[in-house]
This record gives C-alpha cells, sequence and structure tokens, in this order.
C-alpha cells in the first residue's frame, strides 16, 4: 500500500521534523508541502492525496477552518502545539491529534492508525476507484479493466470503452486493486485475470491486444492462470 501525503504547517522547522518522520515509514510518500491552507486548496485541485499532517495554527486561515469547509477530504492528522482544538478535532472525523513536538512512537502510532483505516476499507470489496484523468476524477469499476500498461511516468488504464492516462505507477496500481483478479505479469502490464480470452505462447490474449509475459515470471504466472484447465 502507498499512502500518498502532505505535509501543512508555516513552520520550516515543524515540516521538516515531519518530513524526516514520513521518510522512516516504507508505507507513506511525501507528495508536497505547503506553508499555509491556501497553498493546500491548489495543491488539492491537481494532485491525489490520501493523508493531510495538518498544522492548526497559520496564517490567512486555520488548518480547523480550512477542514470545515473541505468537501470529502482525505485522511487527517492534526499536528499542533495547543490542547484546546482536540475535541474540534475530532468532531471533524480526524484520525489521530499530534501535540508538537511529535516524539517518533507517536507518530508512528498514527500512521498506522491511518494504515489500518485503508486496509480495512481494502477488506470491504469496494469494487471500483477513481483516477485524475485530464482535469477530472474518473470513476472505472474494476470489473472493467482489460489490462493497465506502464508508459513512463504515466500508466494507461486500458477498458473496452477507453484508455484513461494516468499519473502514476504500476506499482501504486498494483496495491490499489484486488489481488486474486489482477497480476502483474511484466514490467510494463497488469492484467485482468478474467479478461484473458486464450494463452498463445509467452502472450496473453486480451480484447485485440497481445501482452507480453516476463520470462522470469513465466512459470509462476501460468501456474496460477492455469489453474482451472483441462487437459
Amino acid at each position: 500500500m502507498d499512502i500518498k501525503c502532505v505535509i501543512v504547517d508555516d513552520e520550516p522547522v515543524a515540516r521538516k521534523g515531519i518530513r524526516g518522520y514520513v521518510e522512516k515509514i516504507d508505507f507513506l510518500t511525501l507528495v508536497g508541502e505547503c506553508e499555509n491552507a491556501i497553498e493546500l486548496n491548489s495543491l488539492l485541485k491537481v494532485q491525489q492525496v490520501d493523508l493531510l499532517f495538518l498544522d492548526i495554527e497559520m496564517p490567512y486561515l486555520s488548518g480547523i477552518d480550512f477542514l470545515t469547509g473541505l468537501l470529502n477530504p482525505p485522511k487527517v492528522i492534526l499536528t499542533t502545539a495547543y490542547t484546546q482544538y482536540a475535541l474540534q478535532g475530532y468532531e471533524l472525523d480526524v484520525v489521530d491529534y499530534l501535540l508538537k513536538p511529535v516524539p517518533f512512537e507517536r507518530f508512528l502510532k498514527a500512521v498506522n492508525k491511518v494504515y489500518s483505516l485503508f486496509e480495512e476499507k481494502k477488506e470491504e470489496g469496494e469494487d471500483f476507484f477513481f483516477v485524475k484523468s485530464g482535469k477530472q476524477y474518473k470513476k472505472i469499476f474494476f470489473d472493467e479493466i482489460l489490462f493497465i500498461e506502464s508508459l513512463e511516468n504515466y500508466v494507461v488504464i486500458h477498458t473496452a470503452n477507453a484508455k484513461d492516462i494516468v499519473h502514476s505507477t504500476l506499482k501504486n496500481m498494483i496495491t490499489s486493486l484486488p489481488s486474486g483478479k489482477f497480476l502483474q505479469v511484466h514490467r510494463s502490464y497488469i492484467i485482468n485475470s478474467t479478461q484473458i480470452r486464450s494463452i498463445e505462447g509467452n502472450q496473453l490474449i486480451i480484447g485485440t491486444d497481445k501482452i507480453p509475459v516476463s520470462k522470469s515470471q513465466r512459470e509462476e504466472i501460468f501456474r496460477t492462470l492455469l489453474k482451472n484447465r483441462l487437459e
């Protein structure tokens, strides 16, 4: 799992401290830092974010006020030097409330809560995700995906009716998809195993496309795919 996070704090020292903690956690990826809620507002329009480390006392607009007006916010961990906002924070359904200076063990406990929440959501069996394609977030049902192709810093999600180009990686994609149905069969391809029409040599036929299978993974992948076969 890859949880994309943003640090929002007007104090450079505080941002540096949280950044150092984030770098120690393998399931966190820092995708931005903001000095205030105005910068955060702009960032959220162009970047997918799963988790905010959000300071409260900031210029122009407090973290609490910004969060109150945000529709469909990411998960939030409040970071502050003040205790009086705790009740407001929990009324806004934040995951945790960290008091500065934040000890690493307390930070770890908070981000493990976030990890558990995403795992629970994954286990609930949602059958779709939203991806940012162009200027919109598009809903794609897992069953509609034929395969996903890597294209440098992007991936192309192939369905029967569209090809959506998304700023992401195959690694991020595979962690967001049901593991029993989707397989990475090559460094450049993830396939939906239910969409395979046939297997020809070292290629999988999906729709009208031929998807290569990595030589190093061929035996294991074919063993998985051919479990239900008649000799």
